[in-house]
């Protein structure tokens, strides 16, 4: 009996730990949602970055694609010996008689795969658009393959891993867009059609502060007690810099009685107190207003007005240079 007692829990607790240590199974995404491009190239653990890339150099051809931000320019170099050589250049945009220096489409990135130059031309304001270009240039221009605009103002893409999507990466006054494209047919066959866009809209912080606080009743609080909370350091400063002002009133005159003191001009002058009562006040007022009214003449206070006629002269008078016609007798 006692075999199989321990034969029984051995079992419980071999079924115990199997059913705690199993977990279950992940559920997988249909194959049908995914975009074509992730489902020919899982992403992984590896994350893409995003870089605005101004140079790019290709070992395989020993060249150099540089971007021309003056002339917006996207250009092909080819290095020889110790020297560089421009093979092609492609303008992304016109400068000639341009007065829209916001609306001109600047190169910010490039890149190269494929045998064929990608990069990313943007204006200040939102908008932007995606080039691939040919290597083979045609008397010293690239050749455009493809351009598909878009609605934001793009600043960096990123191509995955397997080659079989290009992400672009923009902003607008909203917030954030990325534009995916399918690559699965090539660089050159890149359309407008085949994008998917997503964008991502940051809140405002006044839409925050109406999420957080919807009837506004904390921010009246806040306001108030602001206010309040002002008013109440600017009363105490007041306070202070009388006070201080007084003080140093004092001192001064206690130093000026001391130094009389020491000088034996007579008996010692008793200190200046600032707290003077207002009586003192009034009378100094009094004696100031009567000596300024007995530095006056006495006047007397007889008006004469005397009537001065003149004789009528008609060169300011108004009638004539008024129309006469209504005037004229019938």
């Amino acid at each position: 009996m006692n075999k199989l007692h321990k034969l029984f829990g051995l079992a419980a607790v071999l079924l115990l730990s199997g059913s705690l240590c199993a977990q279950p199974a992940q559920p997988t995404p249909p194959e049908e949602s995914m975009p074509t491009a992730m489902q020919a190239c899982p992403m992984g653990g590896n994350a893409m970055d995003f870089q605005s890339v101004q140079t790019c150099y290709v070992p395989a051809m020993h060249a150099f694609v540089v971007i021309d931000s003056t002339d917006c320019a996207v250009d092909f170099v080819v290095r020889e010996q110790d020297s560089l050589r421009l093979v092609g250049r492609y303008v992304t945009d016109s400068l000639y008689k341009r007065h829209d220096l916001q609306n001109i489409l600047r190169p910010v990135s490039v890149g190269f795969r494929d045998g064929k130059i990608i990069f990313v031309a943007a204006s200040a304001k939102d908008s932007s658009y995606v080039g691939v270009l040919d290597v083979e240039a045609q008397d010293g221009v690239l050749q455009l393959l493809a351009r598909v605009g878009l609605s934001c103002k793009s600043y960096a893409f990123s191509i995955s891993p397997c080659g079989k999507e290009l992400t672009v990466v923009g902003k607008n006054p909203q917030g954030y867009n990325f534009n995916i494209f399918d690559l699965s047919e090539g660089l050159d066959k890149i359309a407008a059609d085949k994008v998917q866009s997503f964008g991502y809209k940051v809140p405002k912080q006044s839409e925050r502060i109406q999420q957080s606080d919807p009837v506004g009743v904390g921010l009246t609080v806040v306001a108030v007690v602001v206010v309040f909370f002002c008013l109440l350091i600017i009363a105490l400063i007041l306070m202070g810099y009388g006070n201080v002002i007084m003080k140093v009133q004092d001192k001064r005159s206690k130093k000026a009685v001391a130094k009389a003191a020491s000088a034996g001009n007579g008996e010692a002058v008793p200190a200046n107190d600032s707290h003077t009562a207002g009586d003192v006040y009034a009378a100094i007022a009094a004696a100031i207003y009567m000596y300024n009214e007995e530095l006056h003449d006495e006047e007397d206070t007889i008006l004469t007005i005397q009537k001065v006629e003149r004789a009528w002269t008609p060169w300011n008078a108004k009638f004539y240079n008024m129309n006469q016609y209504f005037n004229r007798s019938k």
